[in-house]
């Protein structure tokens, strides 16, 4: 049976839906010695700010139950050493690359984008991932996220400064009390698609010194344990935005994982924590969605997308309390 794994982000195709998670995939040189980037759907940066940032100190990563707390504080080069020494070399292992930007402030937004659409090197972006959950420097450190109007204005700021054919992906936080209306502000901002999840607050004790285990005390909880969340995000997000395409991540390990993302409504996954311990795990997880479409009966990515919203809707409107149980009507 031959598959069809394309995907659509706005005028951009992706040959499969198999992109790795902003930070997990290093500059790309690292993740390069283990995967062709080439053949990934695409490969998403770290974030980019406007100036070079060293990040909070260590210790700032821990482990915890199905999963991983990080508080890495956004460590990098800046956008002037990305454009000169990182997006070439990408270009040159021809691969789609995602450009995940951050600022702390709304003008370091617009600067990081402005310069990146201004570069010699435009052409090799395939579109770019604006990080709303960076902390707003004029709004006492609360995060664009958390804030639909908030979140909506770096929206613009971006969309006003990279050009208007590059896929422009917004990156909700979970830690919100209603991602869908959060959703709908960045939509009608304009942007072209969603990025569901960041990461989750968290916080783990470190048994030997019982004070937190992270200089930053709490941190962002990534991989299995967060995909139930991220699930549901993503559900709730689809039934609100149905046309607006979703990149799922939170959790993703195998094919029946990204599988479970697709029918909630995401058109393509992110791999993240995976890759720090099998940074192998796109080509196996490509694989293994295909596999698991196939046993499906479904030749086409697209045909899957939303397909658990459609599978709900056809149920009969009533609660079941047992198998033989039905609430009765009330007289």
């Amino acid at each position: 049976m031959s598959l069809d794994l394309s995907t659509r982000i706005g005028a951009v195709t992706l040959a499969n839906p198999v992109l790795t998670a902003s930070g997990c995939g290093g500059t790309g040189r690292e993740l390069a010695q283990f995967t062709d980037l080439a053949r990934l759907g695409a490969f998403i940066t770290c974030s980019v700010m406007l100036q070079p940032r060293a990040g909070r100190p260590t210790p700032r990563l821990a482990e915890t139950p199905s999963g991983v707390l990080n508080a890495m504080g956004l460590p990098g080069p800046g956008v002037d050493a990305f454009l000169a020494r990182d997006l070439p070399w990408l270009a040159e292992q021809d691969a789609r690359v995602v450009v995940s930007v951050g600022g702390n402030t709304l003008g370091e937004f617009w600067e990081v984008a402005r310069r990146l659409a201004e570069s010699p090197q435009a052409s090799a972006i395939a579109a770019v991932e604006v990080n709303v959950a960076c902390p707003n420097a004029e709004d006492r450190g609360r995060m664009f996220a958390a804030s639909p109007s908030a979140a909506a204005e770096v929206v613009r700021v971006v969309r006003g400064a990279i050009h208007r054919d590059t896929p422009v992906l917004t990156k909700l936080s979970p830690d919100v009390t209603d991602i869908a209306t959060i959703a709908l502000a960045c939509a009608d901002a304009g942007t072209t698609g969603l990025s569901l999840i960041n990461t989750m607050s968290g916080l783990a004790i470190d048994q030997n010194t019982l004070r937190p285990a992270l200089t930053g005390v709490s941190g962002g909880l990534s991989g299995p344990a967060l995909r139930p969340v991220a699930l549901r995000c993503v559900y709730q997000v689809h039934a609100a935005l149905p046309e607006m395409p979703i990149v799922g991540g939170g959790g993703v390990a195998t094919g029946r994982d990204a599988l479970e993302f697709v029918v909630a409504g995401a058109c393509a996954v992110s791999v993240g924590t995976t890759l720090l311990h099998d940074p192998t795990a796109p080509q196996r997880i490509t694989r293994e969605l295909e596999e698991a479409l196939a046993a499906h009966g479904i030749t086409r990515l697209a045909d899957a997308v939303g397909l658990a919203h459609r599978a709900t809707a056809a149920l009969p409107p009533q609660i079941v309390l047992g198998p033989q149980e039905p609430i009765k009507e009330l007289r």
